[in-house]
């Protein structure tokens, strides 16, 4: 099914704008596969003056051929003369296309992967026909090649784009316009399996249900998304087994360092890059308690970030030797009787993304943590969130779960404050706010429950 172009409006207006310059420009746009870009290229080009290109690992020769055939398109006759290099064929482009022509190079990283030389060529006229309005995108899932093309100072490209767009996954609001879901328990549900990808929402709503969808694409070894994970990797990494290993790990529940380090038996000095290099990814998360300081690295957890690959390294890593003997029904089944802590804790991640963009108790928050550590009486103790209003003067504790009846809010916003009383630093805010995040609630509401709906529509 095809999926109805959701959000990317500033991004939109920003690629707009640059082809209307009346100078050249450069744009690019980079981040992790999947996830709109070369939608939305096609979405923005202008209509009849602009050319789309897919770039492929072809040898120079044949991609160069490639593209002389898709700006033929635009200029007849372009792809009936053999360029022997890059900067014959793009020269030419630049001095033929019209006023106001776009031409977009996706996956640009697999053109200078073959002819390092290119961007250094695109450099060269990008700056010799910068007073005429021809506009250039180039675009790439391959964070590792995009830093070294355009992003790092020392790049052939740096310096010279209007327009830097990372591409970054959707909020889950437009979960809801996606799937027509209603219910916020919903949203958390299918948001916990497919994340902020657009392209697992398009192939999600080919089937029936979620289960049938995981069954599927997922747990089924022939399904588009069964190695979804290694070919992430595989776009930022030359090597991929230690960062497969950590993620498998991470996914598993190791959240610290030593502990990780003391599973793959290498001392924890070694995995600082690998573990940096995963967030630089965004793939995994640093994790501290509210109010520790950034550098406190004794405290730190890391989580998996993106949920489809946090659901896959908890249930489809572990059960792989199984899915490839054909046990998928088992395993499938082993997943609907578990899938509920993880829902659960992705339902956390959301309520704590929230919290910036709402007003509670007429107050704006700071960015929200957990908390743990010991009370001030000597007793271990978790908070599932704590945020400081922007003003500093007061603190929001909160408690997360799935579902809660009448009954059992009572009970837990009596142990919030009960939890709230031993905090440490509680006596250094003049005004304690404590509130329930419930995705699904039954009885009638009351001012200690912040409406999931509130938070769902937040997040966009």
């Amino acid at each position: 099914m095809r999926l109805r172009f959701l959000d990317r409006e500033n991004e939109r207006l920003r690629l707009s704008k640059a082809f209307k310059s009346r100078e050249g420009s450069l744009c690019c746009l980079y981040g992790r596969r999947r996830c709109g870009k070369s939608r939305l290229i096609q979405e923005v080009l202008p209509v009849g003056s602009s050319v789309y290109h897919a770039s492929d690992e072809r040898e120079p020769a044949l991609q160069r051929s490639a593209l002389a055939e898709s700006i033929s398109g635009l200029l007849p006759g372009f792809d009936e003369v053999s360029y022997p290099e890059w900067s014959s064929l793009l020269e030419r482009w630049y001095r033929e296309a019209p006023n106001g022509a776009v031409l977009a190079l996706d996956e640009f990283p697999y053109l200078a992967a073959g002819s390092p030389e290119l961007p250094s060529i695109t450099q060269r006229l990008v700056d010799a026909y910068s007073g005429k309005p021809v506009h250039l995108v180039v675009s790439g899932s391959s964070q590792r090649m995009m830093q070294g093309i355009v992003l790092d100072a020392s790049a052939p490209l740096y310096g010279r784009a209007r327009e830097i767009l990372e591409i970054r996954p959707l909020g889950a609001a437009w979960l809801r316009e996606a799937f027509s879901l209603k219910k916020p328990i919903d949203v958390v549900e299918a948001w916990s399996v497919w994340g902020g990808v657009p392209r697992y929402w398009e192939l999600a709503l080919d089937h029936s249900s979620t289960t049938e969808a995981i069954r599927n694409l997922v747990l089924d070894p022939l399904g588009v998304l069964h190695s979804e994970p290694h070919r992430l990797l595989l776009e930022d990494l030359r090597e991929t087994t230690q960062a497969a290993s950590i993620l498998s790990l991470i996914g598993r529940g190791c959240g610290r360092i030593s502990e990780i380090a003391a599973r793959i038996e290498k001392p924890a000095t070694s995995l600082t890059r690998p573990i940096s290099r995963l967030i630089d990814m965004g793939l995994v998360t640093r994790e501290l308690p509210f109010g520790a300081p950034e550098r406190s690295g004794k405290k730190s957890i890391y989580r998996i970030r993106d949920p489809f690959l946090s659901f896959w390294f908890r249930f489809v890593e572990p059960a792989r030797s199984r899915l490839e003997a054909g046990d998928t029904e088992s395993v499938s089944t082993g997943i609907e009787n578990a899938i509920g802590i993880h829902h659960g804790e992705m339902w956390e991640r959301l309520v704590r993304d929230s919290i910036p963009l709402l007003n509670i108790e007429k107050k704006r928050w700071n960015m929200a943590r957990r908390w743990w550590g010991a009370g001030t009486d000597r007793k271990q103790m978790e908070i599932d969130l704590a945020a400081e209003s922007t003003d500093g003067r007061s603190l929001l504790l909160g408690e997360v779960k799935l579902t809660a009846d009448k009954g059992a809010r009572q009970r837990l916003i009596t142990e919030l404050g009960e939890k709230a009383a031993r905090l440490p630093f509680v006596g250094k805010y003049d005004h304690l706010v404590l509130k329930l995040f419930i995705a699904r609630t039954t009885g009638a509401t009351d001012e200690t429950l912040v409406p999931a709906e509130e938070i769902i529509a937040a997040l966009k």
